[in-house]
């Protein structure tokens, strides 16, 4: 949160082990905590007896007395942990698994796509818990896959696919079947099957941001859905959020004697009240805190929950910046600019840590770094490095804390991936910020209030000292407005929202690209049913999230991305759309990347806020990408008959947010549309070949921000989700003679936000509960999937009459499905691709 709305804070520290500074030792295999009641029921996790729980959130053994804290309370009586999953009727997934071990990921240039995986365990409403257990469960109709429907789902599958091939390939009796519907092909030599694939991985989730309510009012509610669906998850406040010391209201803030360690300590409190009540329910369920020295010479206060051990807060506690836009030396700002040699800890009163200490810019890219390490995290939360600045004012959009904060994340992730090689791979996702407030609502009513509840035992507004504080139990800062400024009823990502990910190609082979460890992650089925191979990592680092793919004129597959660079100056950070091209068609080998550069002039003047681009082949064969840029107008850049790429043009508009979405209509004209914070605005060629026509307004309400675009019926037929409901609405837009709308309707959903995903009759996207709804056809049921996912999910026509579906887990492992893209037709079981991301540890 920002000091204009009344200070930035800090966050609590996740539990780690004393004794050894993060990144240098190996954390003990098991740990206990004294006093931790049920620890022997703790001996299995998310339903796989065989794993240990993860050290870094599991109690500490020998914590020094003297820095060991528990919360006052006592935990809840019959509290338990939540059940596992039954994986008994997980099914058996379409298509095969590649065995092909993870660690090739730094392999050849051009490795492999998406699989059809195996369907993942039902995520587990927190036992105790005060949530929406039913909404996190199943949607409508998500009993209804049982083995029957499967068998008849299988055969229909397997029809689509020998039709999507047109008879190209001939299988013996039932041989498509059979390898069609289970995990794994028969082994004729044994007779008997391979084992079928383990279930997925929970992932490890970490957080990490600059003020101790930024996670509450800009991630939330992917941090409460994973919370309770008992996933391990860590958040890192890098700052104090001291503020100016004063907790109180404007009612009483005149009068009220500044303290700052106090006020630090009093968002700590309400931190962990917020993060316990998530977890169990219950705002006072105890904590244990400890120290820890980092790999930057400095110390951490680690919390756990007693009752989800999964679930810690680390605290780094340096100093804030106090102001917005000010020009503050002692800060992140400052120290990432050389304008100080180091910044200095803030310590909250009450905190175990007791020592000062001071980073160097290095110093904390290391402590970081080693956090990183210990926790090992698949999913890494982020705020946006690059909110760029108002266009009349040039004022900063976002609070400088966060994404100075996120800069540092980003050099330590590059770091972290480069140094550490025994490490599971992991996805970024970004989080926007204060702009938030004048964008339309993404949340549906259920979901804000459920998000303003945390907020509001953050904010401490009963007031009762449930804490045993004199600091205080919460922020009374935020007691005024515990919403924001409207920050309660959304949230959005930054990067990472283009569903063009996954593509298919003539051979009815498939291909997924998307960002894990900072490169570009391949994974390749060549053909319709053969392995899938990958995740490969292409060479060049430096990727941001977020990857866009189109098919050239050629049969050639062209991913597009942005970079960002850091420089030998901090003035020289920079982002650059870059991409690469298939040496040929169906091979797996890629050029190298390729910059197409950025129209910003510069970070110091925009922060470097260019969007995720666009791109789109039109009617001529002539490729273009599109980004919306810092001045929040549309630019482009458009590919020359001899390969060449013309210009940065400017294309106009005003007000635009998120990133465009772009497609072809039937005349092969292209189209560009983008999301505003009141409508939606379009571009069109005249004709193919030709420049875009002049920005014309399309007349849709207000949307969200996500866009998809997809040429069919003749013209673009676009889909986005009405604001402050989740439900996905769809538009046909044609182009002769100008933008014309039509066919305006509203699909329905399941409550949830982000982008959506169309192929066929296939629909899919985020639900509430942060899981994957999806409708197979006109009038079918909305469905929920048990899988949660980082950024969007993708679909591709696989030949014409197979539609295949995929996503990237919390586990950054690949899940693929498909459907028959034919009336009443459903889901088939997801399967994972390759090996598992995360093996237990040692």
């Amino acid at each position: 949160m920002s000091d204009s709305w009344q200070g930035p804070g800090a966050r609590d520290p996740q539990g780690a082990p004393t004794g050894s500074a993060w990144g240098q030792q190996p954390w003990p295999s098991e740990h206990t905590h004294q006093g931790y009641p049920g620890h022997e029921a703790q001996q299995e996790y998310e339903g796989h007896p065989e794993r240990r729980p993860y050290p870094g959130q599991q109690p500490h053994q020998g914590l020094p007395q003297r820095h060991a804290h528990a919360h006052p309370h006592p935990p809840r009586q019959g509290h338990q942990d939540p059940p596992r999953a039954d994986l008994a009727d997980a099914g058996h997934a379409v298509g095969e698994v590649d065995g092909a071990d993870a660690a090739d990921a730094a392999g050849p240039v051009g490795g492999p796509a998406p699989a059809e995986p195996a369907e993942a365990p039902e995520p587990a409403e927190a036992a105790g818990s005060r949530g929406r257990a039913p909404r996190l469960a199943r949607g409508k109709g998500g009993d209804r896959p049982r083995r029957r429907r499967r068998g008849r789902l299988v055969k229909v599958v397997a029809v689509c696919v020998v039709t999507a091939v047109g008879g190209l390939l001939v299988f013996r009796g039932d041989e498509l079947l059979d390898r069609l519907g289970s995990s794994t092909a028969p082994d004729k030599a044994a007779g008997t099957r391979t084992p079928a694939p383990e279930p997925p991985d929970p992932g490890r989730v970490l957080q990490v941001v600059a003020h101790p309510d930024d996670d509450l009012y800009f991630m939330n509610p992917d941090l409460r859905y994973s919370i309770s669906a008992g996933r391990p998850v860590t958040s890192v406040y890098l700052t104090s959020g001291e503020a100016d010391g004063i907790n109180a209201g404007s009612a009483k803030a005149a009068v009220t004697k500044p303290d700052k360690p106090a006020y630090a300590e009093a968002r700590q409190n309400g931190i962990r009240a917020a993060y316990a009540k998530m977890a169990t329910g219950d705002r006072g369920s105890p904590w244990t805190r400890t120290v820890v020295p980092t790999k930057g010479g400095g110390q951490a206060e680690v919390d756990v929950l007693v009752a989800k051990p999964q679930v810690n807060l680390v605290w780094l506690q340096l100093r804030e910046a106090g102001s917005v836009n000010g020009d503050v030396p002692d800060s992140l700002h400052g120290l990432w600019d050389g304008k100080v040699p180091h910044l200095d800890s803030m310590l909250a009163s009450g905190s175990p840590v007791q020592q000062k200490f001071s980073y160097t810019k290095d110093q904390f890219v290391q402590t970081l770094v080693g956090i990183l390490e210990q926790y090992r995290p698949t999913t890494v939360r982020s705020q946006d490095p690059t909110p760029g600045r108002h266009p009349d004012t040039k004022r900063y959009a976002d609070h400088q804390d966060h994404f100075y904060g996120a800069r540092f994340l980003q050099m330590a992730t590059a770091a972290y991936a480069q140094d550490v090689t025994d490490r599971p791979h992991f996805a970024v996702q970004n989080y926007s910020g204060y702009i938030n407030g004048s964008l339309p609502s993404t949340l549906d009513p259920e979901e804000a209030r459920e998000k303003l509840d945390i907020l509001g035992t953050y904010a401490w507004l009963d007031q009762q000292n449930h804490c045993n504080s004199p600091a205080g139990c919460g922020d009374l800062k935020v007691a005024d407005q515990p919403g924001g400024k409207r920050w309660s009823d959304t949230i959005n990502y930054t990067r990472g929202t283009s569903t063009s990910w996954l593509t298919s190609d003539a051979e009815h082979g498939l291909w997924a690209f998307k960002v894990l460890d900072g490169q570009v992650a391949l994974w390749h089925r060549p053909g319709p049913v053969g392995r899938w191979k990958g995740p490969d990592l292409l060479p060049g680092t430096g990727m941001d999230p977020g990857v866009s793919t189109v098919t050239l004129a050629d049969g050639r597959i062209a991913a597009f991305g942005t970079r960002t660079s850091f420089g030998a100056k901090p003035t020289d950070y920079r982002r650059e759309v870059v991409y690469v091209v298939q040496k040929r068609p169906g091979a797996e080998e890629f050029t190298e990347w390729q910059s197409l550069g950025t129209p910003e002039t510069a970070d110091e003047t925009w922060t470097s806020d260019i969007s995720a681009p666009a791109v789109s082949v039109d009617g001529t064969g002539q490729l273009a990408a599109y980004v919306r840029d810092g001045a929040y107008g549309l630019r482009g850049r458009v590919q020359r008959a001899d390969g060449s790429w013309g210009p940065w043009e400017k294309y106009g508009g005003t007000d635009l947010h998120g990133s465009p979405a772009t497609a072809t209509d039937g005349a092969g004209r292209r189209m560009v549309f983008s999301a505003t914070s009141k409508s939606v605005v379009g571009w069109v060629q005249p004709k193919p070949g030709a420049p875009l026509g002049q920005v014309t307004a399309t007349g849709l309400p207000d949307t969200t921000l996500p866009l998809t675009a997809d040429g069919r019926e003749g013209g673009v037929r676009l889909w986005f989700r009405k604001p402050g409901s989740g439900n996905v609405r769809t538009a046909l837009i044609t182009g002769e003679g100008g933008l014309k709308v039509s066919q305006m309707t509203d699909l329905g959903g399941l409550q949830g936000f982000g982008s959506v995903t169309a192929s066929g009759h296939v629909l899919a996207g985020r639900t509430a509960g942060g899981q994957l709804g999806s409708e197979a056809g006109p009038g079918q049921p909305w469905e929920r999937s048990p899988l949660m996912f980082v950024g969007a999910p993708s679909s591709t026509m696989t030949g014409k009459s197979l539609v295949s579906l995929a996503v990237v887990g919390l586990d950054a492992r690949l899940y693929v499905t498909s459907s028959a893209d034919a009336p009443n037709a459903h889901l088939a079981p997801w399967q994972p691709v390759g090996p598992r991301n995360a093996p237990p540890f040692p």
